[in-house]
């Protein structure tokens, strides 16, 4: 009975049509990550290669003032991609995965990002994940709105009820057929962008997958709920379609709205301009006020008087510490405002499957917005671990030519973050649930 009823079902050109066109639509998506994936490698080795050559550079040329030199050089620091984000690019294709910086002032430097078309941007990656989230779901509704009505409404079902000596089980047998078949193709995919994308077998795969057979198994939930109500085809074609509208789309532009709204954030533009005016303000008071400040915030450097002299590295450096010092409280509330904005997402996203899904799938690919505000800090940190390496130095004025310049290379962060089943399952698999059960109570209250 399961064979026949595989065979009708794979016979159909209808069915053909649209695993043919999903498979290809993956396939391009995995184009696409591919070009992600190699794009951020030459991205990393191009760092790599200009810091080489800009220090050298720049050591050879201004090799009597370590102040001066150090005016010049930058430092880069890289967000470690993980493979699997080939599948779920998330924010990584707006927020930069590498930070470089001179030791100057740090506020006006974080928020500085590679150049994008906007067209682009605002048409976004068609990556798997946006596959996965948006186009299997279509392809579920069109392969199960009609599961019984169609036979009633064509007249057979009543040779297939007296045939049948369980039709519920019958019924369950049809979505078992659809199920395996999507399921099928998710596997697939993934196989070859395993190889193809050489993403190794770990725990952030097995997660990713696991995560999108729950969501195939949401929409086959919805659409068995749906058919369990027993109204015509087209009924269950317009309700699951607004339903697919809903939860992929209206609901997440009304949650984004409300938390734009509900924690409002400083620009970082009007940051770095908050940085670089408290900077150039110095220029025009007392130095000793700037002096003050500098050795309240490192004591250590207390045993370096300010020379008597118009200018001096000391006091220019000072400046620009005392840059990111003014405007430290701008920065801590645009950070602490992102980071309500990312819980509040997740918080609410647990109530909505198909976003809760997406956020998951980035945040498993460390593409969320997460693991860029722990990038940021870290940035935060390399920058201060270089401030304090390179300040005796200027304010000594070392000889260039006896520092081992070529130790400088660029600096790699990993997130550290786990992954939490619980986290990434539960959601999912109570609304799985939940509407599997209200669909099986349909279907015994009703005669089928």
């Amino acid at each position: 009975m399961l064979a026949l009823l595989f065979k009708n079902f794979i016979r159909s050109k209808g069915t053909k049509i649209g695993l043919i066109f999903l498979l290809v639509i993956c396939f391009i998506s995995l184009l696409i990550g591919q070009q992600f994936q190699q794009k951020q490698q030459n991205n990393i080795k191009e760092a790599a290669l200009y810091q080489k050559e800009h220090i050298a550079r720049n050591a050879a040329f201004h090799k009597d003032e370590m102040g001066l030199l150090l005016y010049y050089i930058k430092f880069s620091l890289v967000n470690a991609t993980l493979p699997v984000n080939s599948l779920a690019i998330g924010q990584r294709d707006v927020n930069p995965s590498i930070q470089s910086v001179t030791i100057r002032g740090l506020e006006g430097q974080k928020y500085d990002s590679e150049l994008n078309n906007p067209n682009n941007l605002l048409s976004g990656n068609i990556d798997f994940s946006f596959v996965l989230i948006y186009l299997f779901p279509l392809l579920i509704i069109a392969f199960s709105y009609n599961l019984v009505s169609e036979e009633k409404e064509s007249g057979t079902w009543k040779i297939v009820a007296t045939q049948s000596q369980n039709t519920f089980l019958y019924i369950l047998k049809l979505f078992y057929i659809r199920i395996l078949s999507l399921i099928a193709l998710l596997t697939i995919v993934l196989f070859i962008a395993i190889l193809f994308l050489k993403i190794p077998l770990n725990q952030s795969l097995f997660t990713f997958y696991g995560l999108g057979i729950l969501y195939i198994l949401f929409w086959f939930a919805i659409s068995f709920f749906i058919v369990s109500l027993q109204k015509n085809s087209n009924f269950n074609a317009v309700i699951l379609l607004t339903i697919w509208l809903f939860l992929i789309i209206i609901l997440p532009a009304i949650i984004n709205t409300y938390i734009v709204n509900k924690f409002p954030i400083p620009e970082a533009l009007e940051l770095t301009v908050k940085q670089r005016n408290a900077y150039h303000e110095k220029w025009d008071m007392d130095k000793k006020i700037t002096m003050d400040k500098f050795y309240n915030h490192y004591p250590q450097f207390k045993t370096y008087p300010l020379p008597d002299k118009e200018f001096s590295w000391l006091w220019y450096y000072a400046m620009q510490q005392a840059g990111d010092d003014d405007s430290a409280k701008q920065s801590q509330e645009l950070e602490h405002k992102l980071q309500q904005r990312n819980k509040a997402s997740q918080i609410i996203a647990q109530f909505i499957p198909t976003l809760h899904t997406q956020l998951q799938l980035n945040e498993i690919a460390q593409s969320d917005l997460g693991n860029q505000l722990l990038f940021l800090k870290e940035t935060k940190q390399f920058h201060e671990k270089m401030r304090l390496y390179f300040y005796p130095k200027i304010f000594d004025n070392a000889d260039v030519s006896k520092e081992n310049w070529s130790k400088f290379k660029i600096e790699t962060f990993n997130d550290p973050s786990e992954i939490s089943f619980a986290k990434a399952f539960l959601p999912l698999l109570f609304f799985n649930l939940l509407l599997i059960g209200f669909g099986w109570r349909n279907f015994n209250r009703k005669v089928i």
